[in-house]
């Protein structure tokens, strides 16, 4: 090899003639690589100015290859290293991550210091798994998302070399030759030795402060380590299966050892997870530690050597003809690719590093567990390279972002895209500001699927919890004082709090996508969006905003600028041309592309979706002939889509009858669940048959087949394991045609929900821990969506399980507690016992507001009058929760009292004001219920009417006889409540009552003072 200094002495080749990329994480795995070359080629003359890696280029047998080290270890740094190589070598067509790994010793595999280990596919993954990437549930870390498989001509490769006889001996000669031809190398690369390689058992900890494991040996005893057998000799052993790749070292034997026995993992590393989805590669590590906390300098070089002698051997059985017939892996669009993952590094990085306690977490996590960060993921990942440049580029896109306190709304048309250009927004903002601490950045995606988690005051703490990530003391005297009072943070403290934070920014950007999504019950939405202006007025807020085109939604925004969204032509051939390069056909020649990008263009009339759905039609068509007639009929616009749907039905019936059924099975499920389903929930909800007490998991269907049946209507998001329909305009499809294509599907899902929560294995009732109910929760995966839900499904059609069910004092129990059992934080202990016992079927009944269960489970004996172990009544849960048939059902029952408090003190009538229910108030209060009631804090329903200001209630509870100067244990009358949260309608009513404006509280606060402190006119 000769020296850098004479490169002018050198070969020299253009960019694209080198077909192979070659990644270490260490300098030191790279000088092993240099020494492994053929021959080492001149630099490269003239290098982009946006690539600022360092390349070492030459030669093994007839392959070109490029070298880079890393700046960091990493993940994200090894995918922007790779990003940049392919963008600056054209030519390459697969990558070789090679160095030094941490070992997985076990009985199967006698991993040993100096041995070698190559992903290579099994049953568990692709040959790499990333073992960090996931989301935190019950009691459990679960990852998500599979990484690709090597490409075949290097795992064909594998499997020959594989073969040959004696390949560590092999190994080993290749590095003593490289020892001879390289000055000053012996002592670096030669063998250690079997006395320096020691296994510390999974207890016995290094000791720390001792950069090597001399101390440890020391104090070790012989029971500590582990004992090996004796080898013939020191040859590397070759290993082939899963490697765990992380953004942190793996320091942990007991870790180590879970995740290893979990995922099949026989090696640890820290980069190969950020190539294996996006470049084709292959990794080949040297042992050098056994991933734990005995990290061993002594073998590092020598496992970075004969890791590159393998990936030598490797390259000298690719034949060269395999590799040409390879595509390139560099696109046109290399540079938007790079800014990409650029961004999606920095945004994690800049993320992780703004939580820097564990308290910060769980005091965030509190406020509120709703994160949008794995849809944005989702999304992100799905935008095709090059499109939604030209909204970026936009003049209204550049107005918003460069001028203060400005609004950008953007309607467009259903399936234009405004989501995936809402994601390009939010990764655009994190990128541009990605060094700017003040400047914050907080989104929100709306979604129709999840009504119950998009109240006003659900959105605003997730606004809140983003923008107190990097400033987490910031809330830390609200979530005191909700502890201290064992309250919820209400409305008007979140806003408060939201504005307080948001002006410690010198900028905010707010991002609310799909607005029309968003539930208008209660007002819910006007709420919402005057908070956000009003947090304009206090904060340098700028907002954007997507939504269907709304006369009342583009009302609200009419101060601001607009933009309507809508895809481009090129946006729409960029997506052609990237799908159709990727379907190898026969059929699909020149003037057959030519054909579908017109018919598509013509057809899309403003709809990425159309575009989407009609290029996967054509695409799938096996000859000439029926593509030509698929595309005379491509339909356009929102008939067009109705037209692609009906034709997605007709795929789904044109099947055998079992893969028509199970098709509509699923459909059912996710057109009519409550909530979004993870895959493995509706894997179960699918395998539950009738009249049965247990679940067969032989009859779980995999993901591939719920996926294959069902015709491209249905898709999984991959960071999140959710399984949804394609887009809105799907649900809105059969929400539409629901009554031909769904006519039992209540039925049959609340079959399904209450044979699930009456299987055999919850006979014991309720758990007796946190740890019990959490295992309970991961063994039955349906069981939380099952206990929560299929009341609502009930509503809609009876089944005659439901009495039998509810009858099971156990399954009662059981259920009741996964029903409300809410672990809101990952240190919340004891959580899943602080919940009501001893509720019965007709408890349950009330809770959902199931009216002829209720007269049914009442003509079978149920007491009406019952109280669980908090002391409430059925009467107690259907007045908060709003059911007007069934308190009249309990009211005309004898012994049913109308005023029974509960633990707190509370009766019906003070939780059906606390939660707005004005005609069950007026019910109770004409059955006789006491007005003035008051709770264990000396609180009546009008306090609490006054306090929330719900003017309506107050009126009704003042023309009962409500006493309106009543005080509290605090000394607050309803009118200090009332003017301390600044509702001014319910001041002037109360005031108008006769309330006392002098009354003082025990901290000496008169509604006058109470009013100026807070800001609001006397």
């Amino acid at each position: 090899m000769a020296d850098s200094d004479t490169d002018k002495e050198l070969s020299s080749f253009p960019p694209k003639k080198y077909t192979v990329g070659w990644i270490c994480a260490l300098w030191s795995e790279l000088q092993a690589a240099r020494a492994i070359l053929d021959e080492e080629h001149a630099k490269l003359q003239n290098q982009p100015k946006h690539d600022g890696n360092n390349y070492v280029l030459g030669h093994i047998g007839p392959h070109n290859i490029v070298m880079a080290v890393l700046p960091r270890y990493g993940t994200n740094r090894a995918a922007v290293v790779a990003s940049k190589m392919q963008s600056t070598f054209p030519g390459l067509r697969f990558v070789l991550m090679v160095g030094i790994g941490g070992g997985v010793h076990s009985e199967e595999n006698d991993i040993r210091l100096g041995d070698i280990v190559v992903s290579f596919p099994d049953d568990l993954g692709g040959g790499v798994i990333q073992y960090d990437l996931g989301r935190e549930e019950t009691n459990e870390f679960r990852r998500v998302g599979l990484l690709n498989e090597p490409p075949s001509v290097l795992t064909t490769a594998v499997v020959n070399l594989r073969s040959e006889f004696g390949l560590g001996r092999k190994i080993s000669k290749l590095v003593q030759k490289t020892i001879s031809k390289t000055a000053g190398s012996s002592k670096t690369w030669t063998y250690p030795g079997t006395d320096q390689d020691m296994l510390f058992k999974s207890s016995c900890v290094h000791v720390e402060g001792n950069r090597n494991c001399n101390e440890c040996v020391e104090k070790a005893e012989p029971k500590d380590k582990v004992q090996f057998d004796d080898r013939e000799d020191t040859y590397p052993r070759i290993f082939y299966g899963n490697i765990g790749s992380g953004n942190s070292v793996m320091k942990s034997a007991v870790k180590r050892d879970l995740i290893a026995k979990k995922e099949n993992v026989i090696c640890f590393e820290m980069e190969a997870a950020g190539l294996m989805n996006d470049f084709p590669c292959l990794v080949i590590r040297g042992i050098s530690d056994y991933a734990d906390s005995h990290k061993n300098w002594k073998w590092q070089s020598y496992a970075a050597v004969v890791a590159a002698a393998y990936a030598r051997k490797l390259l000298l059985v690719v034949a060269p003809q395999a590799v040409e017939d390879l595509a390139c892996i560099k696109t046109s669009n290399d540079i938007l690719v790079l800014e990409i993952v650029s961004r999606t590094e920095a945004n994690v990085e800049m993320m992780k590093s703004q939580l820097d306690t564990k308290e910060d977490v769980e005091i965030l996590d509190w406020f509120t567990p709703i994160d949008y960060g794995l849809q944005q993921s989702d999304f992100i990942h799905r935008r095709h390279a090059g499109t939604g440049q030209w909204f970026l580029d936009s003049a209204e896109f550049q107005a918003w972002l460069k001028t203060d306190k400005q609004t950008l709304f953007c309607p467009g048309i259903p399936g234009a895209g405004k989501t995936i250009i809402t994601a390009i927004v939010i990764d655009y903002l994190y990128w541009r500001f990605r060094d700017d601490q003040n400047t914050g950045i907080a989104y929100i995606y709306c979604n129709f699927r999840r009504q119950d988690e998009q109240k006003a005051e659900d959105l605003l703490a997730s606004l809140l919890k983003q923008l107190a990530r990097s400033r987490p003391a910031s809330v830390k005297d609200l979530y005191d004082r909700c502890q201290e009072t064992r309250t919820r943070p209400k409305f008007d403290e979140i806003c408060q709090t939201l504005r307080s934070v948001a002006a410690t920014y010198s900028r905010v950007f707010i991002v609310v996508d799909a607005l029309d999504e968003y539930q208008i019950s209660d007002d819910s939405r006007t709420r919402f969006l005057k908070e956000i202006f009003e947090l304009q007025i206090h904060a340098v807020a700028n907002i954007f905003a997507t939504s269907r085109p709304s006369r009342e939604i583009s009302n609200s925004f009419s101060k601001g600028l607009s933009r309507t969204i809508r895809p481009t032509d090129g946006d729409i051939l960029t997506y052609l041309n990237n799908k159709m390069s990727l379907r190898q056909s026969d059929i699909i020649d020149d003037e057959m592309r030519g054909m579908i990008r017109r018919g598509v263009l013509e057809a899309a009339d403003g709809m990425f979706l159309l575009v989407q759905l009609h290029t996967d039609t054509l695409l799938s068509k096996l000859t000439k002939g029926d593509l030509k007639l698929a595309l005379q009929a491509l339909g356009k616009g929102m008939a067009g889509l109705d037209d692609t749907y009906d034709q997605a039905m007709k795929r789904i019936k044109d099947q055998g009858q079992e893969r028509q059924n199970l098709a509509k099975q699923i459909l059912t499920w996710i057109v009519h669940s409550k909530r979004p389903l993870a895959t493995l929930e509706l894997q179960h909800a699918l395998a539950v048959r009738k009249n049965t007490t247990a679940l067969d998991t032989d009859f779980l269907p995999n993901t591939k087949l719920i996926l294959s049946v069902c015709a491209g209507l249905v898709t999984v998001d991959e960071e999140s394991s959710i399984i949804r329909l394609v887009h809105y305009t799907t649900q809105e499809y059969f929400v539409r045609t629901r009554k031909k294509w769904f006519r039992e599907a209540e039925y049959d899902i609340t079959t399904t929900c209450v044979t699930y929560l009456s299987f055999d294995s919850f006979k014991s009732g309720s758990c007796l821990t946190d740890a019990e109910l959490e295992q309970r929760l991961r063994s039955s995966p349906l069981y939380n969506y099952a206990a929560r839900s299929w009341g609502h499904h009930a509503h809609e059609a009876l089944s005659g399980l439901v009495i039998s069910f509810l009858e099971s004092t156990a399954k009662v129990e059981a259920s009741s507690q996964a029903m409300l059992a809410i672990k809101q934080y990952s240190s919340h202990s004891n959580y899943s016992q602080r919940v009501p016992r001893n509720m019965t079927g007709l408890h349950l009944a009330a809770y959902f507001g199931l009216d002829e269960v209720g007269s049914a489970l009442l003509n079978r004996g149920q007491s009406p009058d019952q109280r669980d172990s908090y002391r409430r009544t059925p009467l107690s849960y259907s007045a908060e929760r709003g059911h007007e048939a069934v308190v009249k059902l309990l009211l005309v029952k004898e012994g049913v009292g109308v005023d029974t408090k509960d633990e707190n003190g509370r009766t019906p009538l003070s939780w059906a004001v606390k939660n707005r229910h004005k005609a069950i108030v007026e019910l109770l209060l004409s059955k006789g219920a006491d007005v003035d009631a008051k709770d264990k804090d000396g609180r009546t329903p009008l306090s609490w009417a006054a306090d929330n200001g719900y003017e309506a209630i107050v009126k009704v509870l003042l023309s009962k006889g409500a006493v309106v100067d009543t005080k509290d244990k605090d000394g607050r009358t309803p009118l200090l409540w009332a003017v301390k949260n600044g509702h001014e309608a319910v001041v002037e009513l109360l005031l108008a009552n006769g309330a006392d404006v002098g009354a003082k509280d025990r901290l000496g606060w008169r509604p006058l003072s109470r009013a100026a402190a807070n800001g609001h006119e006397a």
